[in-house]
């Protein structure tokens, strides 16, 4: 990837600080994740990175106390999480919400139309069909209510469907892997690479290597008590995988009984 690419399409989180109900979440969170690169951001339970997704797209519980979020070189603050999706950002949402009455082929249609990539009818059934085909899901699906009654899994599945049709410029998917057996995983993986081939800038957050077994990361960061405390390369990985999240908290001064944001906070 050429510096000006990076230069002209990058993420950058500088800072950032974020409270919820006035309880401090993230407390000084700095990445950098250009399009064209997967990063992985992995950590214990409550370390902050759902709502580091959240914050990212705007979500209005999540309050920025201190930092800024850049997309392109432009402030995100302020703006309302539709606008930051015209941008070409996307989130997969680690409980994806289930919307009885809304067919998945009408709510990918308002979502195109909404960043306005509307496509003919024809055109836009013939997308649709092939990315439901290659996320081995039942094309009754197309019809089916958006994520009712719909499998953790299938869930899953279709988040990425919403990947593959809308083309982001950067994605983060968290936690994309929850809940997955191995073939899932294997095809929802696939449909990953796929559009990473793209030049998709992807922020993959999870707990487990698993996932990067099959969508290799350029980066990866490890966040625990609301902030990044180590970043590196694919051997960061490996050593979580040994020996788990203890010596790199203990390196960072991060106690493991802290490393929590809060009780009940979201990863």
């Amino acid at each position: 990837m050429s510096d000006s690419v990076g230069e002209s399409a990058r993420l950058e989180i500088r800072a950032l600080e974020v409270q919820v109900e006035g309880k401090q979440i993230l407390s000084g969170i700095d990445l950098s994740i250009p399009r064209g690169e997967v990063h992985a951001l992995m950590g214990p339970n409550g370390a902050g990175k759902t709502s580091l997704g959240y914050a990212v797209m705007g979500h209005p519980k999540y309050e920025v106390t201190g930092g800024d979020v850049l997309w392109k070189g432009r402030s995100l603050l302020g703006m309302l999480p539709e606008a930051r999706a015209r941008m070409g950002l996307f989130l997969s949402l680690q409980y994806p919400t289930a919307i009885p009455g809304v067919t998945t082929v009408n709510f990918l249609r308002a979502a195109l139309k909404g960043q306005g990539k509307e496509l003919p009818a024809r055109q836009f059934l013939d997308l649709i069909r092939k990315e439901v085909a290659a996320l081995k899901m039942d094309p009754s699906f197309m019809s089916r209510y958006i994520n009712d009654n719909f499998s953790g899994g299938e869930k899953k599945r279709m988040e990425i469907v919403q990947l593959a049709v809308l083309r982001p410029e950067m994605a983060i998917l968290d936690e994309t892997d929850s809940g997955l057996d191995v073939d899932a995983l294997r095809t929802v993986a696939d449909g990953v690479n796929r559009v990473r081939r793209d030049g998709m800038g992807i922020l993959i957050i999870t707990h487990y290597q698993r996932i990067l077994d099959y969508v290799v990361p350029d980066r990866v960061h490890v966040m625990a008590a609301g902030r990044v405390v180590a970043s590196g390369g694919g051997e960061l990985v490996d050593r979580i995988e040994k020996d788990g999240y203890d010596p790199i908290l203990r390196e960072a001064g991060v106690e493991q009984g802290v490393a929590a944001v809060s009780a009940g906070s979201p990863g």
